[in-house]
């Protein structure tokens, strides 16, 4: 049976990182520690719902294109695109040249400058057409890079929201969520996933196994690596940067999945 402390962590992870209709009844840092720990969680529904949509587009023969399209979609619309927002703006702040007060000030108009749309077209189109090339080769294989990479974009939230990790501003949901989970809490949770991962890509058989626990390491890998970029450029996260790590996490997923035969 779940504690009340786990079951208001549950409720900040869906409450927060999805539109599903779950109410957060605490905000306080340790409801923040649950839900960032149980980020993952939320990504293997929005990811197992991008799956099905994608399967189901394939089962009324629709092709391994419009499936695709279907299931980066998904995600989007259960995070009301803010993921994919956050990217643009973290695009903008990195691309502006400015001191950190002026690119955070820049990440915070409501507008979408020429780094902001390039980068959503570009990892757009690389996800859409790193998950045509799986659910052409198979069924299974999209499906399950469907959820692993949507997964691994949540896992990418846990490692970010690390002790250590300050955030930009002091209000917002990177304020909220930065430095609330222990770094050894935070490195088992990524354990978690991969093994799970590996698991899941074992049932096509030991090579799938592997390149299913490469996609989530690399996937944090690339994240972390943007992390530590816009740390030190900003001075911390913001929930920008949190949405930046997500779409950048699933996107390096995706072409390690799609890697190979």
């Amino acid at each position: 049976m779940l504690t009340s402390s786990a079951l208001d962590g549950l409720r900040f992870a869906f409450g927060t990182l999805t539109v599903l209709p779950v109410r957060v009844h605490r905000w306080d840092r340790g409801a923040a520690r649950g839900g960032m720990l149980a980020a993952p969680l939320a990504g293997l529904v929005v990811g197992g719902c991008a799956a099905g949509l994608g399967l189901l587009l394939l089962l009324l023969g629709a092709g391994a294109p419009l499936a695709a399209v279907a299931s980066v979609a998904v995600p989007a619309a259960l995070t009301r695109g803010l993921h994919l927002d956050g990217l643009a703006d973290t695009a903008d702040g990195l691309g502006s040249g400015k001191p950190a007060e002026d690119a955070l000030r820049i990440m915070k108009q409501s507008d979408i400058g020429p780094f902001g749309v390039l980068t959503l077209v570009l990892v757009l189109l690389a996800q859409v057409a790193a998950l045509a090339r799986l659910y052409d080769d198979s069924w299974a294989r999209g499906a399950l890079a469907a959820v692993v990479s949507a997964a691994a974009a949540r896992l990418a939230l846990t490692l970010a929201a690390r002790t250590g990790v300050p955030a930009a501003r002091p209000e917002g949901l990177g304020a909220a969520v930065a430095g609330v989970v222990p770094r050894a809490a935070a490195l088992g949770v990524t354990l978690v996933v991969t093994v799970a991962a590996a698991a899941a890509g074992a049932c096509r058989g030991g090579y799938d196994a592997a390149r299913t626990a490469l996609a989530v390491v690399a996937a944090v890998g690339v994240a972390d690596l943007l992390l530590r970029r816009c740390t030190r450029r900003f001075g911390g996260v913001t929930g920008d940067v949190f949405g930046a790590l997500a779409e950048t996490a699933a996107t390096a997923a995706l072409v390690v999945l799609c890697l190979g035969r």
